[in-house]
């Protein structure tokens, strides 16, 4: 029996928006990676770009659980000596609002040229206004999760 894989002509592609507002960052980043890695679709296949389309809106208003504002540090690397840049995620958050959900979501995918191709598929907005309106993006509904006050 031959396995069937589908060709660039079979696959289909679909635009989905998500609104980032209220939602924790890691768990919308995993969904989103599952519809741009086409793992949701019957015709997945691990070697092929099967997946979606995804337009994240209100990036900048996307929710960090415990104290990760504070604690979690963005680092990189210019190759010099002492070329350490480390950033905590609320100045990240302050200079580059989406930068916190794209990193998220490229952590997730696969760290090859595929990986790369996938990402180019993602289109992350700070506000609420995209630029993609004449692709129809399906509004993907994600369980909303409302912030605890702490010691209230």
């Amino acid at each position: 029996m031959k396995t069937e894989f589908p060709s660039h002509t079979e696959i289909t592609r679909t635009w989905y928006v998500l609104d980032a507002e209220n939602q924790v960052l890691g768990r919308l980043a995993s969904r989103v990676a599952i519809l741009l890695m086409g793992k949701h679709k019957p015709t997945y296949t691990p070697f092929l770009d099967v997946g979606d389309h995804v337009v994240v809106v209100n990036a900048a208003k996307v929710w960090l659980s415990g104290r990760k504002e504070d604690q979690k540090i963005y680092r990189r690397h210019s190759g010099y000596p002492g070329g350490l840049k480390e950033v905590s995620a609320r100045k990240v958050r302050a200079n580059h609002p989406t930068r916190l959900v794209r990193e998220a979501i490229a952590g997730m995918l696969p760290k090859t040229k595929l990986g790369k191709h996938m990402l180019r598929k993602l289109k992350v907005y700070a506000g609420e206004k995209h630029p993609h309106e004449a692709q129809k993006p399906a509004p993907l509904p994600v369980a909303s999760r409302t912030r605890k006050l702490r010691g209230h």
